[in-house]
């Protein structure tokens, strides 16, 4: 069942997606050669508690770690190691946060050194079709009409779109109905409504979409062994429209990047 937010609910939401928010920007100043993803791991953990939070992903379906960290043709929930990162990798940091009793939770892929074009690419593609697909996250569409946006925006550069793993509702507990695929259908699933607070968070993959999973239970790769990008944002709908509530811009601070590209999703929950 979809459980309706009220506005004071979802600035609830927004405090605990914002310290996930501020967990990345952090890490993003940490990604580099020779640094291990248990460093990262440990580093955000300190960061979440410091904050007032408490680590969402820990202990959760019994996870654990803090974070679940995938370098290059890991989709996602892998588990932080002692191996360190190398010049060319890319990596996925997906972070909960729990605080106030509502959850918040969301991913960047980041570069690790000189990474290679195509690679780029396929990060640079994955993050536009999450933007496509928040688009689409409005009154008089459908889960379906989400999904499609993603998979057409990839599917037009032939990259894979993972069907097993799908982004969710988000509130008191991590994971609400709605699901959310990154794949599907205009028109088809379940109505959206005013209130509504989802995560979506498209898992594409530079060749095949199939994928499998390692022994440590958790794990997920590529099917045939190629980069895998994965990009997560908390979106609340208010007025009809999407409203982030979470951010990707302490990252880019953190990197010296500038960017516009969240600015058409703010400033509804405040009622401007």
């Amino acid at each position: 069942m979809i459980k309706i937010k009220t506005r004071a609910q979802m600035e609830l939401i927004r405090e605990s997606a914002l310290l996930v928010s501020k967990t990345l920007g952090i890490l993003a100043k940490e990604v580099k050669p020779g640094v291990t993803t248990l460093f990262l791991d440990k580093l955000a953990e300190e960061f979440i508690r410091d904050n007032g939070g408490i680590p969402g992903f820990l202990g959760l379906y019994d996870f654990p770690n803090t974070l679940c960290m995938s370098p290059n043709a890991q989709v996602v929930h892998g588990v932080p190691d002692k191996k360190p990162l190398e010049d060319g990798d890319i990596i996925s940091i997906d972070c909960g946060v729990l605080m106030n009793g509502f959850y918040g939770d969301h991913a960047y892929t980041f570069e690790v050194g000189e990474v290679k074009p195509e690679i780029k690419k396929l990060l640079q593609i994955t993050k536009e079709s999450l933007y496509e697909g928040i688009r689409a996250f409005k009154i008089g569409n459908r889960v379906g009409d989400v999904g499609y946006a993603i998979q057409s925006y990839v599917e037009e550069h032939d990259y894979g779109v993972v069907r097993e793993l799908v982004g969710h509702g988000l509130g008191k507990k991590m994971h609400e109905d709605p699901q959310m695929p990154n794949y599907g259908r205009r028109g088809r699933g379940k109505a959206f409504k005013n209130g509504m607070v989802v995560a979506i968070e498209p898992m594409i993959n530079m060749g095949t979409h199939k994928i499998e999973q390692l022994n440590d239970g958790w794990t997920i790769l590529t099917l045939d062994r190629l980069p895998s990008a994965h990009f997560e944002h908390d979106i609340a709908l208010i007025n009809g429209k999407p409203e982030l509530l979470s951010t990707f811009q302490y990252i880019y601070d953190s990197l010296g990047m500038t960017s516009n590209e969240e600015d058409e999703f703010r400033n509804n929950l405040n009622g401007n």
